[in-house]
């Protein structure tokens, strides 16, 4: 297809405008006369009857993005041109929920039309990488805390389950397979610090995947070790990038100890693992003995319909209407960090939508999410389900109490496996999915 014919003007894909005085962004452009494009007002509140147009007043990105989606599988070339016009005409990365998930979706849409979803996933992550720094990811995670307990719902439920399973053992290593930056980890050691028997000595191996957390993680590791003597438990700390695979992890190349009692912690790490490669990555985690492995991640299947192109986008587009309208409702209209949040999406939805399966030169974020069923029979060929302790939900209830309205603890009813972990649901929706696996 000839992506000149619904090309935006400038270098809009890439870096955003500023907001135009009508709310809109830059017309389409188009190889034809610009007297031949469609004449589609977005104020519109009827159609003609012989017009197959959906209405775009109210809640009108679902609608408009589901019928560009099904215009592209179905390789229909002025209905994609249309239909791009109009989002590009209607979307705004500054606007209202509804305009901002139209810009990003609309993003993803062009270059799954174009086929430049790599070149664009690059480009996005470069700029990403080259404004990252320790301070501004300091203060987008802090916030993000603040005022959503999208990250700590995870981490309080996995403190608990390894707190309790490593209870009582004197030398502790966790295997930290994610990518949160050590922000759950202070919370732990102030808990080791005030146990009532010795204080254990805790061994911290954070396996960085994602190069912008690479980028940051020596600054982390000072910090921890500061932190960590400030508490009095006895502290280390090791890094270990460079990871092409997670599977090719081992006990050797972990440093771990015949006399250490060993917890695995996977926050949002294993959806960027292949999904041909997933039994292989959990078994690597059983090979290291863990006394327990706890697994969080966010409620949404990208995998299952990864070869139906409208399938998948419905269910993306389900799931991050869902988490902008957290945003929306959690921040303040001109911050900042939700500014940047929603930029992180919008390079997960390219990868998703626009790259398919195909690594790229990093290897990393295939983001092929799955749902905390999918995961839990996943898991339960190599470990057995650990239910959360009464305690554990009670922290994590009293956690929520801390946040507006909206947010609840979602935990299946007992004999209908009661112990394949808990969700958090947002507004009645499951959100993120916590668990914990014993050998």
């Amino acid at each position: 297809m000839d992506r000149t014919l619904f090309a935006p003007k400038g270098t809009y894909f890439f870096h955003h405008p500023p907001q135009q005085s009508n709310g809109t962004q830059p017309n389409m452009q188009s190889t034809n006369n610009n007297n031949n494009q469609p004449q589609t007002s977005y104020t519109s509140t009827s159609q003609s009857s012989d017009s197959a147009e959906p209405c775009v007043t109210g809640k009108w990105a679902a609608s408009l993005l589901k019928e560009c989606a099904r215009a592209i599988s179905d390789k229909d070339s002025s209905r994609i041109h249309h239909l791009l016009w109009m989002l590009n005409e209607l979307a705004s990365p500054y606007g209202d929920c509804d305009q901002k998930v139209a810009s990003y979706f609309l993003q993803a849409l062009f270059c799954k039309a174009t086929e430049s979803g790599h070149r664009c996933y690059k480009t996005l992550s470069s700029v990403a990488e080259k404004s990252h720094s320790f301070d501004s990811a300091r203060k987008l995670i802090l916030k993000f805390q603040e005022v959503s307990p999208w990250t700590t719902f995870g981490h309080v439920a996995s403190n608990g389950a390894i707190l309790e399973a490593l209870e009582g053992e004197t030398k502790l290593h966790i295997i930290d397979i994610s990518n949160t930056l050590c922000t759950q980890w202070p919370t732990l050691l102030e808990a080791l610090a005030t146990r009532n028997d010795e204080t254990p000595h805790l061994k911290l191996t954070v396996v960085v995947t994602v190069s912008l957390v690479r980028l940051v993680m020596k600054e982390i590791g000072q910090r921890m070790e500061k932190f960590a003597r400030l508490m009095g438990v006895p502290f280390e700390f090791q890094v270990i990038s460079g990871v092409n695979h997670l599977g090719e992890l081992t006990k050797e190349g972990l440093g771990i100890q015949d006399d250490e009692a060993v917890a695995v912690n996977c926050i949002g790490a294993l959806r960027s693992v292949d999904v041909e490669e997933r039994r292989r990555v959990i078994q690597m985690l059983q090979s290291l003995g863990p006394r327990v492995v706890t697994v969080v991640e966010e409620e949404a299947d990208f995998s299952s319909s990864r070869n139906d192109f409208v399938k998948c986008f419905e269910e993306c587009l389900r799931f991050y209407t869902l988490y902008f309208e957290m945003l929306e409702e959690s921040f303040m209209p001109t911050s900042n960090e939700r500014l940047m949040l929603e930029r992180e999406c919008s390079r997960s939805i390219v990868r998703v939508l626009a790259c398919g399966d195909v690594e790229d030169d990093s290897g990393e974020d295939y983001e092929r999410r799955e749902k905390g069923s999918q995961w839990s029979e996943r898991l339960k060929e190599a470990f057995s389900p650990l239910g959360f302790s009464d305690d554990v939900v009670d922290d994590v209830k009293a956690l929520l109490k801390r946040y507006r309205s909206g947010w609840a603890l979602l935990a299946p009813q007992q004999g209908d496996d009661h112990q394949l972990g808990i969700y958090l649901t947002w507004k009645d929706e499951p959100v993120v999915w916590a668990s914990a696996w014993k050998p």
